[in-house]
């Protein structure tokens, strides 16, 4: 069903959104958008180094090409993720902050924000699909019929944005 898939898109979007606010914990992920000037264009800071989670609070961010260790760090600081790159010559070391309590609670209200726009565009997606159902001349109790599958989907994917943002929220304020 195509309005299925729509939705699986919304919650996969939501996913890959959520994984980008920080709970404190180093993830290469963090990184995500970062480009660096490499000969002259810009490039994802993935395509020019390997990325790891050396300790719990730490990204160690190791060039294929040492040379453009000045410019990662460069792209990094740009980013304005509010990581302080540190550039020993060979790899570069972040050591993710401790969060504050504002700061989480801050984090919290971001991600409601994104579920709140998911579920949005849920609702969206059933709106197209109850109205296809309507300009289909169908007997009237296949049509309820059909109508009631559309809310049974969005209630299951609504309970899984709720889930999600559950978890993050738990994420974010155990410190």
């Amino acid at each position: 069903m195509d309005t299925e898939n729509k939705m699986q898109k919304a919650i996969e979007n939501l996913k890959a959104r959520l994984v980008n606010i920080r709970a404190g914990r180093a993830n290469p992920s963090m990184l995500n958008g970062v480009m660096v000037e490499y000969y002259g264009s810009l490039t994802p800071i993935q395509s020019l180094a390997n990325i790891t989670v050396p300790e719990a609070r730490q990204l160690m961010i190791k060039p294929f090409d040492i040379s453009c260790l000045k410019n990662i760090e460069r792209g990094i600081n740009e980013a304005n993720l509010g990581l302080t790159p540190n550039n020993n010559g060979e790899v570069i070391m972040i050591t993710i902050p401790e969060l504050t309590e504002d700061k989480r609670k801050e984090y919290v209200k971001m991600a409601k924000n994104i579920g709140e726009e998911t579920k949005v565009t849920l609702r969206n997606i059933r709106q197209d699909a109850n109205n296809e159902i309507k300009r289909e001349e169908m007997p009237e109790d296949e049509e309820k019929k059909e109508l009631n599958k559309i809310q049974d989907l969005i209630n299951k994917y609504n309970k899984i944005v709720d889930d999600e943002l559950k978890n993050k929220e738990n994420e974010l304020m155990s410190i």
